[in-house]
């Protein structure tokens, strides 16, 4: 049994780097989109956005599961690895050549005759990312996410500053889809190089039933949530002009540059280091608990604060052209704040190894998203309103969640909203004054935001304290334990 000081030890420094990553990799990839929104137009992201649903269920295919059903194996070996390698390899191979030869169905589905060469060439970053599958499981087992931040990052500045070039020279769309495709080909290269790993020449079917048993079901639940996650691409792409896409597209990257990158970041650290602890059923419910708390804690001010100030934040960074994309990006930060939490609900479940529960939620809370979106569809509600629909099902999601996943780890819906309520009305008291003080201030962007973004923090901090929040007191320890561990060496 690991003993807890290694546990916090190592999730620590895990938690270091991954933020390092979210924050270096995330905040360049950020700058060059700005760059590149700047230079381009909102038709040019409503293009690739036509595309994003497909290549999305394709990389989810490629995974097929394996990915998370390697990492909670913990006796993975030589043979597992290259079975899964020479499958995911066999897979992308093949959906490179169905959405080949799909490429002109796309097009008249979108009534767009560029996209025809835009999904040729775009989808080959699905057959170069199956080179980085293993490399990527074999560094998130070990917790290592000091070498993926490097990776990340390099292939995030080399890819941007190339697009950004492409775009300078008049490529316009293509400039979006070869900086996809460099990223792809640079992480790739560069995890098999750090990593140093080669397949053997095996392919073992007693490895790949004892691995896909565990991830056919995520596979499948996979494909659900990426489909759904895009499927507004898919309606908004068909129903509205690429323009409106564009803007939707753009609002719905910005957005998640929090949401969906920090829960990704606090999952790929979290996910190991639970599963090391997956027997020992007090010390995970109580690991569990503060996870979710301190998630909320962090996101959910940072996803209403991008709200209240979304209106100068939008002017000030994007232009004055991208001013229609404000609602939607307001309205997808306030649908992100329980993305986090919803995720790690299901994370339990891979952890606890109950895929099967983790594809039944999957398939109850898409039912039921599906019906809100055809109500907005037959209503004529408009972007806005399949937004809403998003907002709404988050919310119903977040009960039906806790109430299964409290079968393995007993931590009930009550007892969670009663944990998170607190963080989330003091959270949307903090935006609204926000909110307030953006409307009393005139004048330059850039004072209007500084003040509102530098009065949230201080009137969070405050309130946060006064009410004895104790993430607060966590976030201070984790500081500390930073600064303490940077200053031995």
């Amino acid at each position: 049994m690991e003993p807890q000081p290694s546990l916090k030890k190592k999730t620590i420094g895990g938690l270091m780097w991954s933020f390092g990553d979210l924050i270096g990799n995330q905040g360049i990839q950020f700058l060059i989109q700005i760059i590149l929104a700047r230079l381009l137009l909102p038709e040019h992201f409503g293009l690739i956005g036509m595309i994003l649903v497909f290549i999305a269920l394709s990389n989810s295919l490629v995974d097929s599961g394996f990915t998370q059903a390697l990492i909670r194996e913990r006796h993975a070996n030589q043979t597992d690895y290259s079975t899964v390698f020479y499958f995911n390899l066999f897979v992308s191979l093949l959906i490179y050549l169905i959405l080949f030869m799909a490429a002109p169905a796309i097009s008249r589905f979108f009534d767009e005759p560029q996209l025809v060469a835009l999904v040729r060439v775009l989808s080959i970053g699905i057959v170069i990312n199956a080179f980085a599958v293993i490399p990527k499981a074999m560094f998130a087992k070990e917790v290592n996410f000091k070498t993926q931040a490097k990776i990340n990052l390099s292939s995030s500045i080399l890819s941007g500053l190339f697009a950004v070039g492409l775009a300078l020279a008049g490529y316009g769309v293509w400039s979006l889809v070869l900086r996809q495709l460099s990223m792809n080909a640079i992480q790739s290269l560069l995890f098999s190089l750090t990593k140093k790993w080669l397949p053997s020449l095996v392919f073992s079917m007693s490895s790949f039933k004892r691995l896909f048993g565990f991830g056919w079901k995520l596979l499948v639940s996979g494909l659900i949530d990426t489909f759904y996650t895009n499927v507004y691409f898919l309606i908004i792409g068909r129903q509205y002009s690429a323009a409106q896409l564009g803007y939707y597209t753009n609002a719905s990257r910005f957005s998640e540059i929090v949401s969906q990158n920090l829960a990704a970041t606090i999952l790929r650290v979290t996910y190991p280091v639970l599963s090391s602890i997956q027997d020992e059923h007090e010390r995970l419910k109580q690991s569990y608990k503060n996870i979710t708390r301190l998630a909320a804690f962090l996101i959910f001010p940072v996803m209403v604060g991008m709200a209240a100030i979304g209106e100068p934040l939008v002017l000030l960074v994007f232009g004055e052209k991208w001013l229609p994309m404000v609602p939607y990006f307001q309205l997808l930060s306030i649908a992100g704040m329980l993305y986090p939490i919803l995720a790690l609900d299901l994370s339990i479940l891979q952890v606890k190894g109950r895929s099967d529960l983790y594809l039944y939620l999957e398939i109850i809370n898409k039912l039921s998203l599906t019906i809100l979106l055809f109500l907005a569809v037959w209503l004529e509600l408009g972007v806005i309103g399949l937004i809403g629909a998003a907002i709404l099902n988050t919310y119903l999601e977040f009960f039906v969640n806790s109430h299964v996943s409290k079968r393995e780890v007993a931590y009930p819906a009550t007892e969670k909203l009663g944990d998170l309520l607190p963080i989330y009305l003091i959270s949307f008291g903090m935006g609204a004054v926000v909110w307030l003080i953006g409307q009393q201030v005139e004048g330059n962007l850039l004072f209007q935001m500084v003040l509102q973004v530098t009065a949230g923090i201080f009137i969070y901090i405050a309130v946060c304290r006064i009410a004895n929040i104790g993430e607060l007191r966590t976030v201070y320890g984790l500081i500390s334990s930073v600064l303490a561990q940077k200053n031995k060496r």
